[in-house]
């Protein structure tokens, strides 16, 4: 796969393709993203730890798998592929909402992302590579909850904005109403 990722404006359209570490540096060029969200047959989220050698934000918490569609990609081939390769599973994806964020990571860089978020279902272990996860922990939506309301809690900016939006728009959602 290539190392871009497809630029875009603010609707999304694509205006063109950029080395994935460039887009990061500086205040970040805007691009399209991914993000899922994988849920367990007991209604528990994957969350991952960031791998150490991540440019940015590593050692932080954030959802299952995130991630860029290669230019030609689509959104839902993209995290399919994803969850393969960082976490070893198949699963299938499906759409929630889209939204744009920008975030610096102090001098080092920032993430500039229209990024559409996804639901996925898999009770299949999980096998994170290490060069992308130092860890994962399956949580309850009260524990994940509770864990973001501590101050020294290290989690990435787009997981918790994502996590605010799950509660107030998805309040009941559990597996059976995934149906994937």
């Amino acid at each position: 796969m290539t190392n871009d990722v497809v630029l875009v404006d603010a609707h999304d359209v694509q205006i063109g393709v950029c080395d994935k570490r460039l887009a990061h540096l500086g205040t970040g060029k805007r691009h399209r993203a991914f993000s899922v969200h994988l849920i367990d047959s007991g209604g528990r989220h994957l969350l991952q730890r960031r791998a150490a050698g991540k440019m940015l934000w590593p050692g932080f918490w954030s959802n299952a798998c995130c991630s860029h569609p290669a230019p030609g990609e689509t959104v839902l081939d993209a995290a399919s592929r994803r969850l393969r390769e960082e976490l070893g599973i198949c699963a299938s994806c499906r759409f929630l909402y889209s939204f744009e964020y920008h975030a610096r990571f102090g001098s080092i860089g920032a993430e500039h992302e229209f990024c559409h978020v996804l639901i996925a279902q898999s009770d299949a272990l999980v096998y994170p590579a290490a060069q992308e996860v130092s860890e994962i922990q399956w949580w309850t939506r009260a524990e994940i909850s509770a864990q973001l309301s501590e101050a020294q809690g290290q989690f990435t900016p787009w997981f918790r904005m994502e996590w605010r939006r799950l509660l107030s728009e998805h309040p009941s959602f559990d597996v059976p109403a995934l149906q994937i």
